[in-house]
């Protein structure tokens, strides 16, 4: 007999921690609907997450480098599994709902503009005035909105845990502002563990891509990098002398583990000390109990500092990005000024939403490779004739 969701949910009580966030006390979805009958709640947001549009586009969106300038570099889709992979290990480790915790990491970038934080940072600008554009607010308005699959909703109608997820998404590159509807002071700690997971997995990844392009060296990461000096020793001592790339992947590797490892003993200290005894009680709590601790948080900025000087910075990966980001930006007032060349989706959304956030949201759904192809067909060749 297939294994069913009241099973499911049963085996949650009795192998999940009491802090932890069971399937079966979710507080439901916007619209209701009939209950999985083979998966939990949190699984079917995780499937449903997989099978959205803005899911597949990821594999197109800048993580660091623009789309297409290296096969193996990372896209943002490769990291929003990394860091799927690196929450479920970690919510494992302390007994937390892993349905949970991925499902809210496969969905924390889908927001994402083409170009990375830049082409993040000029939608920003363009939308002053006319409510910003910041990607955690985005995600929501995707899986909330501009989703289309459903007959019967809008978006793909999530629990409230997984929104709250992406409501409340916050790293050391991302600052959300607050969301009416998720007014708790923290939110579960598997959001938590997808926020700690996002932060290990760039800048552990950002580090491989570096030295992959050849912008980073590992001279240079010893002498002003606390983490990867430590991280070097330590392969050292347990492997000896290894091949370049082999050494490479194997320091990566220990940093991931180690900050793995340190986040899991940290937080098993704070849960102790603080009392949980459920989901809602982690929520009151003033500040979130999954963290680093404070001399890993210091190592982690010192990296983040360099990451930024030596890489984001560089003209290597600035060039192409800026260039990239300005054809954005024109693409931007292009549509303000011919709103029938909008999508389809995107010119039914103006009526109620205005043109501003119409564009907006069209450009922000466009993979990196689309939005060069609509700058060289709608502007490429007129610029080109008036030249």
């Amino acid at each position: 007999m297939p294994c069913t969701r009241e099973e499911l949910e049963a085996r949650e009580r009795a192998t999940l921690a009491p802090f932890a966030q069971f399937s079966a006390d979710s507080r439901g979805r916007a619209f209701p609907e009939p209950p999985p009958e083979w998966r939990t709640q949190f699984q079917r947001d995780r499937d449903r997450i997989i099978h959205s549009r803005a899911f597949r586009r990821l594999e197109y969106k800048t993580q660091v480098f623009l789309n297409g300038t290296g096969d193996h570099l990372r896209t943002r889709l490769t990291h929003t599994m990394e860091v799927a992979a690196i929450a479920r290990n970690i919510a494992r480790a302390l007994r937390l709902n892993e349905d949970l915790a991925e499902a809210i990491a496969l969905a924390h970038d889908l927001g994402h503009s083409p170009f990375g934080h830049s082409g993040e940072r000029a939608l920003n600008e363009l939308m002053r005035g006319h409510g910003g554009f910041e990607h955690n607010r985005h995600s929501l308005r995707i899986v909330e909105e501009l989703e289309q699959k459903y007959p019967d909703f809008p978006g793909l109608n999530l629990t409230w845990e997984v929104r709250e997820g992406l409501a409340k998404h916050r790293t050391g590159f991302d600052r959300p502002a607050g969301r009416l509807g998720f007014d708790a002071k923290c939110s579960s700690l598997e959001a938590q563990v997808a926020d700690v997971a996002d932060e290990i997995a760039y800048s552990s990844h950002d580090l491989d891509d570096g030295l992959d392009a050849g912008l980073l060296s590992e001279a240079r990461l010893s002498r002003n990098v606390r983490i990867w000096r430590m991280a070097t020793a330590k392969v050292r001592r347990e492997r000896g002398v290894l091949a370049d790339e082999c050494r490479r992947h194997f320091t990566i590797r220990c940093i991931i583990d180690d900050q793995v490892r340190k986040v899991v003993t940290i937080t098993e200290r704070r849960l102790a000390a603080a009392q949980v005894r459920s989901a809602d009680d982690v929520r009151r709590q003033s500040r979130p109990l999954v963290q680093f601790s404070p001399h890993r948080r210091g190592l982690n900025r010192e990296l983040r500092t360099y990451l930024y000087g030596h890489l984001y910075n560089c003209r290597a990966v600035h060039g192409p990005n800026a260039q990239a980001v300005e054809m954005l930006r024109q693409l931007f007032r292009f549509y303000l000024a011919h709103p029938e060349t909008l999508g389809e989706q995107a010119r039914k959304r103006v009526a109620r939403h205005g043109l501003h956030r119409a564009a907006c949201d069209y450009l922000a759904g466009m993979t990196d490779r689309y939005a060069l192809q609509e700058y060289a067909r709608l502007i490429g060749h007129r610029a080109h004739t008036a030249g």
